[in-house]
C-alpha cells in the first residue's frame, strides 16, 4: 500500500496527463498483454505482439510479467516521440539503473541476463531500448491514434466528474484500488510506504495498460504519477469510429453498452459489463444515462436489475430496420 499526503496546495496542482507516454506505455501494455483478460479485449494488439515474438522476446523476458517494473523505463522527459523516451532511457545513470532493476527483480527468477541488466550491462541496456523500439513500431504504432482517442475520452469523463464533484469527487471515483480520505490517497499498488508530495501534485494517468493494480512513480521535487487501470476500448484497437457511427455521438464504450442493449437476451447490468469488457459499476453508470436520454428502459425482474433499448434505442442503432407502426 502507498499512501500519498497531499496538502492544500497540492489539491489545486492536480491534473491528468495530456498525452500517453510511447516509452511508458510500451513498459505497460509489455506486461498487460501478457494477461490473458487484457490478450482477450485487445485480440489485434495480442495478434501483434504474438507476430512479432522474436523482435519482442528481450523485453518479455527482462521485464517481469507483472508487478513492478524498473522506474527508470518510464522517463519524465521523452513524451513527445518514442525515439525521445528511448535515449532518455538510454542515458539513465549506471547506479539508477542498477537500483531500479534491482527493486524490479525481488521476486524474478535469475537469468544470465537478468543478473547482467541488474548490473547495468550497457550491452543488456541497449538490447532492451531496441526491443522496446521495436515494440512500439509493430504492436502500438498502428493503433496509435485510437489509443491516443481512447485517452482523451478518459480524461474527458473525468473532467466533467470534476466539473460535478471537484477534486474529491475525481479522487474518490478514480478506481476501487485507490481510497481518497483527505488528506491521504491510499494506493493498492505494487510498493508499500507514506510520501508527503510537498505541493508538487498529482500526475492522473489513466490506462488500459496499467494491470490489476495502480501504479505509483514518486521522483524527488516531481508531482507524483498515478498510472490507474480503465477499460480496454470497447471497439478493438484498429476499427475506425465510422464503422459506428455512434461512438462518434456517444463514446465508444456507451455506445457498445447501447448496442449490446438492443440485442435480443436477459440484458443485466453484469451482463451486459461481460459482454463490453467494462467494470459493473461502469456498466450501471453508462445505463443509467442512457436510460436518462429514453434510450434504454429498466424494470426489476427478481433479485437484478433488466435493461432493453426502447424504440428509439433500436432506432438510432439500426435506422433502416422496418418495425410495424
Amino acid at each position: 500500500m502507498m499512501r500519498l499526503w497531499l496538502s492544500s496546495a497540492d489539491l489545486t496542482r492536480i491534473r491528468f496527463a495530456d498525452r500517453l507516454h510511447p516509452a511508458g506505455t510500451v513498459l505497460l501494455a509489455s506486461q498487460a498483454l501478457r494477461q490473458p483478460s487484457v490478450a482477450a479485449a485487445l485480440p489485434a494488439l495480442a495478434r501483434r505482439v504474438a507476430t512479432g515474438a522474436p523482435a519482442l522476446r528481450p523485453l518479455h523476458h527482462l521485464m517481469p510479467a507483472q508487478g513492478m517494473a524498473p522506474d527508470f523505463l518510464t522517463p519524465w522527459e521523452g513524451v513527445a516521440s518514442i525515439e525521445d523516451g528511448l535515449a532518455a532511457i538510454r542515458s539513465t545513470p549506471a547506479g539508477r539503473v542498477r537500483a531500479d532493476v534491482t527493486a524490479a527483480y525481488a521476486h524474478t527468477k535469475v537469468s544470465a541476463a537478468r543478473r547482467r541488466f541488474a548490473a547495468a550491462d550497457p550491452l543488456v541496456l541497449d538490447t532492451l531500448v531496441t526491443a522496446m523500439g521495436a515494440y512500439f513500431r509493430q504492436v502500438l504504432a498502428p493503433d496509435w491514434a485510437e489509443l491516443t482517442r481512447a485517452h482523451r475520452q478518459a480524461v474527458g469523463e473525468a473532467a466533467s466528474r470534476y466539473a460535478l464533484s471537484g477534486a474529491d469527487g475525481v479522487l474518490a471515483g478514480l478506481h476501487q484500488g485507490i481510497r481518497w480520505r483527505a488528506p491521504m490517497l491510499e494506493v493498492d499498488t505494487w510498493q508499500a510506504g507514506e510520501v508527503r508530495l510537498g505541493g508538487h501534485g498529482l500526475i492522473l494517468v489513466p490506462s488500459p495498460f496499467a494491470g490489476p493494480r495502480p501504479r505509483v512513480l514518486v521522483a524527488p521535487d516531481r508531482p507524483a504519477l498515478v498510472v490507474y487501470p480503465v477499460e480496454p476500448p470497447a471497439v478493438p484497437a484498429g476499427r475506425r469510429t465510422a464503422s459506428d457511427p455512434l461512438a462518434g455521438l456517444f463514446g465508444r464504450t456507451r455506445s457498445a453498452v447501447l448496442i449490446h442493449a438492443t440485442r435480443p437476451g436477459r440484458h443485466t447490468t453484469s451482463t451486459i459489463a461481460r459482454q463490453v469488457g467494462i467494470s459493473v459499476s461502469s456498466s450501471s453508470e453508462h445505463l443509467s444515462a442512457l436510460r436518462a436520454a429514453g434510450l434504454v428502459s429498466s424494470h426489476r425482474d427478481g433479485g437484478a436489475i433488466v435493461h432493453g433499448a426502447t424504440a428509439l434505442g433500436r432506432d438510432l442503432v439500426n435506422p433502416d430496420e422496418d418495425r410495424p407502426g
